[in-house]
């Protein structure tokens, strides 16, 4: 019984040693694969932090954009006048940065849209973001505002970097929102310039010496409260009135108004100077909007129609096309000299037959607009 106990003690304490070594061995390999990829960043990008800082920002402050990839058609970049309306950094020793090898740098915190960014700036590029050799530029929700678990912050972005030649900005942006959210605080662009073109004095991004100068515009994307649908109709059951003027060389009022009639769910009427306005040499006519319809604020009604003075004996009309926004209750629009009033008076030309003269409008196109809420 005694040495059936030894036995079984040493096979499992030979198992033990096995499962040592072996477990050793995967994580002395494990600890010089991460050794050996830093001191390949090294040799190719330049001197990185120690060890363990390097462990630390690629475990717990990886920055990467690689799940959201960024359309080189919805880029923008353009050179403007203006500063930057949310936050600047300046830099006045960035070569002595470089030096002391920061991987990168945030600002302080500051207020846009209502909550609290940092601008980060990677000066030899985002090695998480495979960008190394370029300047990148992001933008990041401050812990001091925390975002809830299904809280989507939509916002428009857009960097700066001062050309001193230029004496402009050069602007980077995305048409597309940002979608910040409480697993990913942090967005934009890895790839803005590269260290070479950066760093040559001749392009104006450094200048007197060490400086440089950066930003950004934070603007929220709220969704619109308030909305209008607009349309315009262009088929009506009846779209023509016509008016019979009776006893016209006896009218000596100096304008008519029609009967109101309806047409496209409006009220409207016909107003005549037999007379016409000003000189007095030929008839006005205008197609009016009756004063009760109800105009929203800042409503405005469009209508297209044709004016017409009929001509009796089957020849020509005098025909005038109507094109106008109407502002207001009461509002007309048409033609002051639609018709001379020698042609008027001129029996041979059939425009007054029997002292009646016969004017018409049709209605060709009416809009309407919605208002949200009403």
């Amino acid at each position: 019984m005694t040495s059936l106990y030894r036995n079984t003690s040493s096979v499992v304490y030979i198992l033990f040693c096995l499962f040592f070594i072996t477990s050793s061995g995967s994580f002395i390999r494990q600890f010089t694969d991460d050794f050996n990829t830093i001191q390949q960043q090294k040799g190719k990008d330049g001197p990185i932090p120690n060890l363990e800082e390097a462990k630390y920002l690629r475990k717990d402050n990886k920055i990467s954009s690689l799940d959201y990839k960024v359309s080189a058609s919805n880029i923008v970049k353009a050179l403007r006048d203006d500063p930057p309306s949310s936050y600047s950094l300046k830099i006045e020793s960035f070569n002595s940065l470089l030096r002391t090898y920061v991987l990168r740098f945030e600002s302080r915190p500051f207020a846009a849209g209502g909550y609290n960014w940092r601008l980060v700036v990677y000066p030899s590029g985002n090695w998480w973001d495979t960008s190394s050799g370029y300047l990148s530029l992001y933008v990041a929700i401050d812990d001091s505002t925390p975002i809830a678990a299904h809280q989507e912050v939509h916002a428009d972005l857009r960097f700066y970097i001062f050309n001193n030649n230029e004496r402009k900005y050069l602007t980077i942006q995305d048409m597309d929102v940002w979608k910040f959210s409480a697993s990913k605080k942090i967005w934009g662009f890895p790839q803005v310039l590269s260290t070479d073109v950066f760093k040559d004095l001749r392009n104006g991004y450094l200048y007197d010496g060490d400086q440089c100068e950066f930003g950004v515009d934070v603007t929220i994307a709220s969704h619109y409260q308030k909305s209008e649908s607009f349309s315009v109709t262009e088929s009506f059951y009846n779209p023509t009135f016509t008016w019979t003027i009776r006893g016209f060389s006896t009218l000596l009022k100096e304008s008519y108004q029609s009967d109101v009639f309806s047409i496209g769910g409006r009220s409207w009427y016909i107003h005549v100077f037999p007379n016409g306005r000003g000189e007095g040499k030929a008839m006005s006519m205008y197609l009016n909007i009756n004063w009760d319809v109800k105009f929203k604020p800042f409503e405005k009604i469009y209508a297209r129609a044709k004016l017409r003075v009929l001509n009796q004996r089957n020849l020509n009309n005098v025909e005038r096309q109507l094109t106008n926004w109407y502002i207001g209750p009461g509002y007309g629009s048409g033609d002051s000299e639609i018709i001379s009033l020698a042609d008027l008076r001129d029996s041979s030309k059939g425009f007054v037959v029997n002292d009646m003269l016969k004017v018409q409008v049709q209605l060709e196109a009416i809009s309407s607009t919605m208002y949200f809420p009403s």
